[in-house]
């Protein structure tokens, strides 16, 4: 008789399970904190910045008309008279990648506007009260201005493609071509966040955007190769990261000699500077 087991207290369960629950009142779990949680913040902060798409797309059709004169206009009178030596490769073919680029990069480098005016209207400093870190705030908005400039790209490409632009439909190169778009604008936005986290003004942000975007897209290979440069912009041109890109999308898209992990690894590490450079800036601008 002794050895018959003693049937459980009917409850015990019950009473179990409600000494947890008041255990997690009395002490709330700890909250995940650190990289953790960064992945999950920075794409939240994303998918909030890609929302506005859906109140105002005008801003997609009406950047679409620049890249198009570039390459109707600029890109078909030079394929014309051959006066630029782009090594057996159709002028207009040779262009294209550099189009991809720099209206990703006009898009990506006034993005420091927004977060001005989000300072202005109190959501900046809503945004800096969450748990949420100060570098997901800002890769949520770099890889944001990455997905625009994406859906530029795309136009762009379907406008070079119509135009008889020998491309590669490679779904693996276009991958890479994806990447490499979204890495460059985060750097030029992150560049355009930094610059705003000084100046302050959405005014002098402006000036400094438009004095800037042009000696950058010149500066590079967008338009012709960097062997028919003087010297001295041979030298700038290794240090802007809009020829990393434009290497790269040349190289994906065409097929043409370039150095992918050099190219990609320039972008990485462009990107990550520019977003550690604008986290720093962050808290000043919210003052």
């Amino acid at each position: 008789m002794s050895g018959v087991p003693v049937a459980p207290r009917p409850g015990s369960a019950e009473a179990t399970a409600a000494a947890r629950h008041l255990d997690l009142l009395l002490a709330p779990p700890r909250a995940r904190t650190g990289w953790r949680v960064l992945p999950a913040r920075v794409a939240a902060m994303c998918v909030v910045e890609l929302q506005k798409l859906r109140h105002d797309r005008t801003e997609l059709y009406t950047r679409a008309v620049q890249p198009a004169l570039w390459l109707v206009v600029f890109g078909e009178t030079f394929t014309r008279i051959k006066a630029i030596p782009t090594g057996g490769t159709p002028y207009i073919d040779y262009l294209a990648p550099g189009i991809i680029a720099q209206s990703a990069m006009f898009i990506a480098i006034f993005y420091g506007i927004m977060i001005i005016w989000e300072r202005d209207a109190g959501i900046l400093t809503k945004l800096l009260v969450t748990p949420t870190p100060r570098s997901a705030l800002i890769a949520g908005k770099a890889f944001a201005a990455g997905v625009k400039a994406l859906l530029q790209a795309v136009v762009v490409i379907l406008i070079a493609a119509l135009l008889g632009v020998a491309m590669t439909w490679n779904p693996l190169r276009l991958l890479g071509v994806a990447v490499a778009v979204i890495l460059g604008s985060a750097f030029f936005s992150c560049l355009s966040m930094t610059i705003a986290g000084i100046v302050l003004t959405r005014d002098r942000l402006m000036g400094i955007g438009q004095a800037i975007t042009m000696p950058l897209f010149f500066a590079s290979n967008a338009l012709y190769p960097v062997a028919v440069m003087p010297g001295w912009l041979q030298v700038i041109s290794r240090f802007n990261p809009l020829s990393y890109q434009v290497e790269a999308l040349r190289g994906l898209l065409l097929g043409t000699p370039s150095h992918l992990a050099l190219d990609f690894a320039v972008l990485v590490g462009a990107a990550a500077a520019g977003i550690a450079a604008a986290s720093s800036l962050l808290g000043r601008l919210a003052r």
